[in-house]
């Protein structure tokens, strides 16, 4: 039966589903996408899901269409006005990352080795291509056995950093949710767009409010982005969100086109199945050959991003509970970022408005944060470490 895509989506749907369950009724004590990652290991592990489960979905393979068109939406959540405030975003995430290198750099150094201590610095703060460019040097240079390292830091960061993060999150939603009843709240995002539908969409003309062509707009949008990743030294992902930007300010896309057209909540489903898929190449057997090194790069790089984050947080006067979080986006980056910016909000709120206005103060600090560190900082950490071996 798992040979029918259906059924193989299903199943693997059903893990986060499962995750999303006991997110609601933790209060999001425990994020769904860390249920999902872990069961879907666990699962493969123990034999009850075939290797090739996300192979025999297909569903993964239109995930990896949709991240693109989903970066760019994330943009049109953000006014210009709002992403020229996130300086000090940049800062505490850039911060996070340095503060963790150099810890691990001289701690891993002399436990263990130089290009140990290399394998690991850029994944641990940032992910998937800082992954690539890492162990394509290691290969390079006769260290393929240390590989495997950065693979394993990749596919289990996520493991510390999300409950950590969600638990900063819930803690600064509720510092929000005091200034409210006190009447001191000042919204950072004052400005955002509510998600609810515009008065006059039905006097607009057929081209501007047909759902489709509001759909169609944003691939050609994500596509034109991921091209101009092709041709120039700039990741994909930094042109769909500026993209998404722009196009919002020149009037092209509609802020939130995603949740109008009732498409979003399908694309970042897939985009998950995307993420499940980062962690099927690891073995049990790995893990425990490397599980002294593993441990230390995830407990001491999860306190030296934290910590990063807490002192440029005191520096730029932002609350440290809202600046932690964002330095922490290094160890999940998105969807991540985005999915714990709704548990958080949905948690704490007592109603739709409260959520909403939690939800747009977590949001454009934690996404700017995540595109510093997993999309540039991490990448050009790994390019300069790895040409020192």
């Amino acid at each position: 039966m798992l040979e029918n895509p259906l059924i193989a989506t299903v199943i693997l749907f059903t893990l986060i589903a499962l995750g999303e369950w006991i997110s609601i009724i933790s209060r999001a004590r425990v994020p769904m996408l860390l249920t999902a990652m872990v069961g879907y290991l666990i699962c493969i592990w123990t034999g009850i899901f075939p290797e090739n489960i996300l192979d025999k979905s297909t569903f993964g393979s239109l995930g990896a269409i949709l991240v693109g068109p989903a970066i760019l939406h994330m943009g049109t959540l953000i006014p210009f006005s709002l992403l020229k405030k996130q300086i000090k975003a940049v800062a505490i995430s850039l911060g996070g990352v340095i503060v963790a290198g150099v810890l691990l750099l001289v701690i891993v150094s002399l436990i263990f080795d130089y290009p140990t201590a290399v394998a690991g610095v850029g994944p641990i703060s940032g992910g998937i291509i800082a992954l690539v460019v890492t162990s394509e040097k290691l290969t390079e240079i006769g260290l393929s056995s240390l590989v495997v390292i950065p693979a394993l830091i990749v596919a289990f960061q996520g493991v510390l950093g999300m409950p950590l993060s969600l638990f900063f999150m819930k803690k600064y939603a509720t510092t929000i949710q005091n200034d409210m009843d006190n009447g001191v709240f000042v919204p950072m995002a004052d400005g955002m767009d509510s998600g609810k539908p515009e008065a006059d969409d039905k006097a607009q003309s057929p081209l501007r409010s047909s759902m489709t062509l509001k759909l169609f707009y944003v691939f050609v949008g994500a596509a034109i982005g991921v091209a101009l990743g092709e041709v120039t030294p700039i990741n994909y992902s930094l042109w769909c969100l500026a993209i998404g930007v722009i196009g919002l300010k020149l009037g092209v896309f509609e802020s939130r086109t995603l949740e109008k057209s009732n498409s979003f909540t399908l694309v970042m489903i897939a985009i998950i199945f995307v993420v499940l898929g980062t962690m099927g190449g690891v073995t049990p057997q790995q893990v425990l050959d490397n599980l002294p090194s593993i441990l230390l790069f995830l407990l001491l790089g999860t306190f030296g991003i934290a910590l990063g984050g807490y002192i440029v947080s005191k520096l730029v006067k932002w609350h440290p509970l809202k600046g932690m979080p964002v330095a922490l986006t290094a160890l999940f980056g998105f969807p991540g970022d985005y999915i714990l910016c709704e548990e958080a909000s949905r948690s704490v709120a007592r109603n739709k408005e409260e959520e909403q206005i939690i939800f747009n103060e977590l949001l454009a600090p934690m996404l700017i944060g995540g595109f510093t560190t997993v999309t540039v900082s991490s990448v050009v950490v790994a390019g300069i470490l790895v040409g020192t071996l």
